[in-house]
């Protein structure tokens, strides 16, 4: 047996805090509100298209950028929804999930020793794809509870060697949604340093309370900088399906596109064309969804505040973001955990989602599953807090 070190990178990751918490969940059978993913499959009409395409074919190699029609969608989608113009033969890519698409993005974009600033909280997959590029990361902390980017923040992280940014708004794991001025203050920073940004926007139409979704790469200046990342998954409720995209200037989707060939190189036909007929007929059952989830947040929401968490505002996304501290002194991890076996709920500790040093008192809690689910969760929340309390 060779005792030659792998990839250290991904040799020394432990096991996702997913795969912990969701087995501690079975365990004591506990409703997990760890992991976003619906407990509700997505519209009928697009998994019947799927089945057709399946059933009838093609089902050999589509081509390496998508299905014409996919691509196709996904650039009037754009101009539907923002008024953005993608040319869908050279300037959008179809990949295996969003994940994927920000992967090939960071390789696409990134070389050894260029460095890259992240945006705390973050998704989990940006530093450890980032570091195995060779890149050099810089990390800008948004604080709690407001979660806002300042000039001061970007000013202590961008320099001449900045090469690109993850922005991701809607923000997993905090609910953030970047508003209008925040985005200009970054354009600022991205034109003054001719740096990039990967713009993580999968929960797009998952915003509430009125607000609007603005895409970076709308901005004046942000055209050719910015390329935009979307998933089927989060706008039809069909995580299991693995599409996403990546739209974005020609010179940047043509570089991107020579790693996704290395990585996937394509994906299912039947889905891509599943999820084709969702964009151009089923949007109707994203916006809606966007209404049923607020509807959810507040009913979570509500009973978390009532049990004595200090709940923060959730803006978009699955996610509802609270700290701890008015309950418990002991940190986030050892807190889900013991929710878990003593409450029968699971929630994720928020410090996995930041480097060394983030905060420990600060928990989340998904909430896109069904209302008698967070209804028994509300239960469960009011049971064991008044049973603590006596």
């Amino acid at each position: 047996m060779t005792g030659r070190q792998l990839n250290p990178v991904f040799e020394g990751l432990g096991t996702t805090i997913f795969t912990v918490m969701s087995a501690l969940a079975v365990q004591h059978q506990a409703i997990n509100l760890g992991q976003g993913f619906p407990d509700e499959d997505g519209p009928l009409g697009i998994r019947e298209a799927a089945a057709r395409a399946l059933r009838d074919g093609p089902n050999q190699y589509p081509p390496m950028q998508g299905v014409p029609v996919l691509r196709q969608a996904i650039a009037a989608h754009a101009k539907r929804f923002y008024d953005l113009d993608f040319d869908p033969d050279s300037e959008v890519l179809v990949t295996s999930g969003a994940t994927e698409a920000l992967t090939d993005c960071i390789m696409g974009l990134i070389a050894p020793g260029d460095e890259a600033v992240l945006i705390e909280p973050c998704y989990d997959s940006y530093p450890p794809i980032l570091d195995a590029m060779g890149a050099k990361t810089k990390s800008l902390r948004l604080t709690a509870p407001d979660f806002r980017l300042t000039e001061e923040a970007l000013a202590s992280v961008f320099s001449e060697r900045t090469k690109l940014i993850m922005v991701n708004s809607p923000l997993n794991p905090i609910g953030r949604v970047f508003d209008r001025a925040e985005l200009e203050l970054l354009a600022r920073f991205l034109e003054r340093y001719d740096a990039h940004a990967v713009c993580d926007e999968v929960y797009e139409h998952l915003v509430f309370d009125g607000r609007a979704h603005v895409p970076l790469v709308s901005l004046p200046g942000m055209r050719e900088r910015c390329v935009r990342v979307g998933s089927a998954g989060k706008m039809f409720s069909l995580t299991g399906w693995k599409i996403g995209w990546i739209a974005g200037p020609k010179r940047l989707i043509q570089t991107i596109a020579k790693a996704h060939q290395f990585n996937t190189f394509t994906t299912s036909p039947a889905l891509q064309i599943g999820v084709a007929h969702g964009l151009m007929h089923e949007m109707d059952f994203a916006l809606e969804n966007a209404r049923q989830l607020q509807k959810k947040r507040d009913l979570i929401g509500g009973a978390l505040a009532a049990a004595g968490f200090d709940v923060m505002p959730s803006e978009g996304t699955y996610f509802i973001t609270t700290s701890i501290r008015g309950l418990t002194n002991e940190p986030d991890q050892e807190f889900c955990k013991r929710m878990t076996r003593e409450a029968g709920i699971t929630p994720i500790p928020l410090s996995v989602f930041y480097g060394p040093g983030g905060p420990t008192d600060l928990v989340r809690f998904a909430f896109c599953k069904k209302v008698a689910v967070l209804e028994e969760a509300g239960m469960r929340l009011k049971k064991h807090f008044s049973a603590a309390a006596g």
